[in-house]
């Protein structure tokens, strides 16, 4: 190198120091930035590793964003009891233990009191209409419950049924039955069908009803898939008991810490991860899950109309003294329910639990 292009580089060196330092000091250049280019998000869930919602919704999902980011959204998935036990899983994203996660708000009694709405009971098939419209009521009326995370999608799940070792085809049959319950309002519907509740971790299942330390269980289809319970249950019951209220949240932290490119493709992928993946839809419950249930020898039956009926109105009881408790705490329930009428009913959907007074805001 010439001793004229020499010195050109050297002051053309000692330029952009200069230039840099003066962005720094003026504030015009935000490390955030720089920091936030790849990120690894620690996923953390309930859910059994060997389980569909893990094998077709939140693995497919978390390469779904490594993709679209061109690998600047890495991920370190934590499934199962990883990080904690299942009512831990909102403070394990909360608390910063994991950047994002699935929780199901129903396990912590009283913590998310109006979010107890998804989970009435109400026909819904598939995850990916759950999530629409769990994400509807958020929308309108649940943000005030989730100030601390950042809300990437709530949902209701999919229709619980009963499932026993003895046939349940009328009310009386429940009578002095015990059924694992997940909580909530499906505990209520227990109780008001005669039914004892008992509530125990879904792992525990399996071992208490092939001793005979609860008759069945009130749950979704995919958990009895992905804990293998079609292996001590011979009936289901196919009556809506709605399911939890549950979702997927992100640590505020590690939001506020992404670039805006990366939380645009975080809402995209996000926002409804079955729509996104295909996994745990309409479609996959019509068509795959209840057909490998029902292939292991679990037996359906489905109610008359008549008798369904007659559970239905118990489960608006229900639904009316639930209101009548948190309207009593101040909090809006009877527009928290006309409203999951409402986003149901756009989508063609029965809301069972809902009372014909309480059906419109």
């Amino acid at each position: 190198m010439c001793e004229m292009c020499e010195n050109l580089s050297r002051r053309n060196f000692l330029k952009t120091i200069l230039v840099g330092s003066a962005a720094l000091g003026m504030g015009a250049f935000d490390p955030k930035l720089l920091y936030a280019q790849s990120a690894n998000i620690k996923f953390s869930t309930w859910h059994p590793p060997v389980g569909k919602e893990v094998k077709t919704v939140w693995i497919p999902m978390l390469e779904e964003l490594k993709k679209r980011s061109k690998g600047s959204l890495d991920y370190t998935m934590y499934a199962g009891g990883a990080l904690g036990k299942g009512p831990e899983h909102f403070d394990i994203v909360a608390k910063g233990l994991s950047d994002m996660g699935y929780f199901t708000a129903t396990w912590t009694p009283g913590r998310f009191p109006l979010t107890d709405v998804l989970s009435l009971a109400v026909w819904v098939d598939g995850k990916d209409l759950a999530a629409d419209i769990g994400n509807a009521v958020y929308n309108r009326i649940l943000k005030d419950e989730f100030k601390n995370v950042k809300v990437l999608e709530l949902n209701g799940c999919i229709q619980s049924f009963i499932w026993t070792k003895k046939p349940v085809s009328k009310m009386a049959d429940l009578k002095g039955m015990k059924l694992r319950s997940p909580g909530g309002h499906q505990t209520n519907y227990i109780k008001a069908l005669g039914a004892e509740p008992v509530f125990m971790p879904l792992g525990d299942v399996y071992m208490a009803i092939e001793t005979g330390t609860v008759d069945g269980l009130v749950t979704c289809a995919p958990l009895i898939q992905g804990f293998k319970l079609y292996e001590v249950v011979k009936y289901g019951t196919v009556l809506t008991f709605g399911c939890v209220s549950e979702g997927m949240v992100m640590n505020m932290n590690t939001w506020n810490k992404l670039n805006p490119e990366q939380k645009k493709l975080i809402d995209q992928v996000c926002t409804n991860p079955f729509k996104v993946t295909g996994g745990l839809t309409r479609n996959v419950y019509k068509n795959e899950l209840m057909n490998q249930i029902t292939s292991a020898g679990v037996k359906l039956i489905d109610l008359p109309k008549s008798e369904a009926e007659q559970w239905y109105k118990k489960f608006q009881d229900v639904t009316r003294a639930w209101i009548k408790d948190l309207e009593a705490k101040g909090l809006p329930a009877r527009k928290a329910v006309a409203i999951m009428n409402e986003e149901c009913e756009k989508r063609n959907i029965e809301l069972v639990a809902c009372p014909p007074e309480f059906k419109k805001v």
